[in-house]
Formats: structure tokens, sequence, C-alpha cells
């Protein structure tokens, strides 16, 4: 079966220890972070594949997905809050803002032509089908 590879996936599990390491020691962050890697999840059916991306907050203007040379790339900015002089100030900040990008490397079982994409509820879903005409296995019979 075709397997999905992906790019840019930053190391989760030594940031996650060295944050609840530091969590006491530093001081709380009061202003929003500038750096944002949505985390995403590939599933995997007979039909083909889907990603999702957790982007909660970002509009779906907001989101651009290309395709170019095996490649799917999405790309887009969840946007800070506006300060205003009256508004609450932040006491505390662990959301991430700013521009993001995530890099997909697709096998070429995958129908380009065919991919649907979704954003409902932060969520971007897409639809990754097996292209049908391509044959990945097939036994030939000798006679």
């Amino acid at each position: 079966m075709a397997t999905l590879l992906y790019n840019n996936r930053p190391a989760r599990a030594f940031n996650s220890v060295l944050n609840d390491m530091l969590r006491d020691t530093l001081p709380a962050l009061n202003e929003p972070i500038k750096t944002f890697v949505p985390q995403a999840d590939v599933l995997e059916s007979p039909a083909g594949f889907e990603l999702h991306l957790l982007l909660p907050g970002v509009a779906k203007e907001d989101v651009k997905i290309d395709f170019q040379d095996s490649q799917l790339t999405i790309s887009g900015e969840r946007k800070a809050p506006e300060a205003a002089e009256d508004a609450p100030k932040f006491r505390r900040v662990e959301s991430g803002y700013g521009s993001f990008s995530r890099t997909f490397r697709l096998p070429d079982t995958v129908d380009v032509t065919a991919i649907q994409a979704e954003l409902t509820n932060g969520i971007l879903r897409l639809q990754l089908p097996f292209d049908s005409k391509k044959v990945t296995k097939h036994q030939i019979e000798v006679r």
C-alpha cells in the first residue's frame, strides 16, 4: 500500500518535555507567540488518504493549498487578536499566531485532480483519493 510522507514536522515530544520542565521556572508570556505550526493527522482507507490539519481561529480565506512536483503545500495565517487600549490585556498566552506552512509529499497513487478540502470547526479536512487508473501491485501469470 502507498505511503504518505510528510515534512516540516516539529519535534513535539522534545518540545513538550522541555515545556513541562520549564513551565514553573519561566515567567508567563503575556503577548501572542509569533509562530504557528498546525498539527496534522493522516488517515488511510481503501479509498485514499484523509489529512486533517488543526487550524483553530483560521478563516478559510486565509488558507492556500498548492500542489507541485508531488508535494502538497498548505499555508496561511492565523491572525493575532487586535489589542485595543480599553481591551483586556493578555496575562498568559500559549496560542501561536502568524504565518504557517506545512508540506506533504504525496505518492503517485493519489489522484491530485480529485482532492477536496473543507474547513469546518477549525479542522481542515482534505480528501486525497487514490487514482483508480494507476496500479501499484499486479501479479502477472506465466503461460
